[in-house]
């Protein structure tokens, strides 16, 4: 089934040339079909980059998924057009009175500063407070993680002496959790990042489940409230190319930075980078967006006695 987004969302096209199902508004109004809804906090500087990764990651599922990307009211985006943002984008005053099957809240790259100095903050914690009410399951990432496991359970992140940056493995640690159905023992995963939380603290909080951690940078996925809060530590949604983006930029920028772990062959930064982490990133969000969203949410559905009727 499709992902459903505004009709000319420039990553409507690219999806298409990619053979992912897509639909716009008009066509989705005549689906005898209960779509889940989603909501994208996008806190990432290049937005539609985001939105492609995060669409392609939500379309490996038989729903229909209707997907309202927010931004923040209290502060100005200087990497995405206003046109973008006013043509695409709502602020959370625009939704506070909805209700959502899922939400996202992704990264955001703030993460050296306190997070009270944020200048959003008190903004994400309004709408964390309301996703507790007006949402089924709150997916946070990466920083966005880190945010909720601080707002909700009042654990701090820590700055590290060198960036996590690269391909890692990871275990899983609790395989009867559905999050992790599909999973192998290992799985790799992306991260890029100068901070961590620590494993210990996040044992602590008994409302807290590991599901998956690494050895060498720590726990990747967590879960709380039987799924309504999910902690993915990473970015399971990146590109094959979004780590070598990253890695050429600073480095033309003349910024001393490693080379991305476990990610160019044989560590050669002018090869195709590897990519290994798509089909538990793909498991991973259908696994969300079945047995935490569409299957807990609260809210009506379709008659299907009247389908299986027929």
């Amino acid at each position: 089934m499709p992902i459903c987004v505004q009709a000319d969302l420039p990553a409507k096209e690219i999806l298409e040339k990619e053979n992912i199902f897509t639909m716009d508004e008009t066509r989705a109004m005549h689906q005898d079909i209960r779509p889940i809804s989603i909501a994208v906090l996008n806190l990432m500087p290049l937005k539609e980059d985001t939105e492609l990764q995060l669409l392609r990651s939500l379309s490996n599922t038989p729903l229909q998924v209707d997907i309202t990307f927010l931004t923040v009211q209290s502060h100005e985006s200087k990497h995405t057009s206003k046109s973008h943002l006013n043509k695409f984008y709502l602020m959370f005053d625009d939704v506070k009175d909805q209700r959502f099957d899922g939400l996202i809240i992704t990264g955001a790259p703030v993460e050296l500063m306190e997070f009270e100095e944020v200048d959003y903050w008190e903004e994400i914690c309004t709408i964390m407070d309301w996703s507790k009410t007006h949402v089924t399951s709150t997916l946070y990432l990466c920083w966005g993680a880190q945010a909720g496991l601080y707002y909700h359970y009042g654990i701090k992140k820590h700055i590290l002496p060198k960036k996590v940056f690269g391909i890692f493995p990871h275990q899983v640690k609790n395989r009867k959790v559905p999050l992790v159905r599909g999973f192998d023992d290992v799985f790799m995963a992306p991260h890029s990042r100068n901070t961590c939380v620590l494993t210990e603290d996040i044992q602590a909080v008994k409302e807290l489940t590991i599901l998956a951690e690494s050895e060498e940078v720590g726990v990747f996925l967590a879960i709380a409230d039987e799924g309504r809060k999910i902690f993915v530590r990473g970015h399971p949604e990146y590109d094959r190319r979004t780590l070598d983006n990253e890695y050429k930029r600073d480095k033309a920028k003349g910024i001393d930075i490693a080379l991305p772990k476990n990610y160019y062959p044989n560590d050669d930064w002018e090869k195709k980078p590897n990519l290994m982490w798509r089909a538990h990133g793909n498991a991973l969000y259908s696994n969300w967006l079945n047995y935490y969203v569409y299957q807990q949410t609260p809210y009506e559905f379709i008659d299907t006695a009247r389908i299986v009727g027929k």
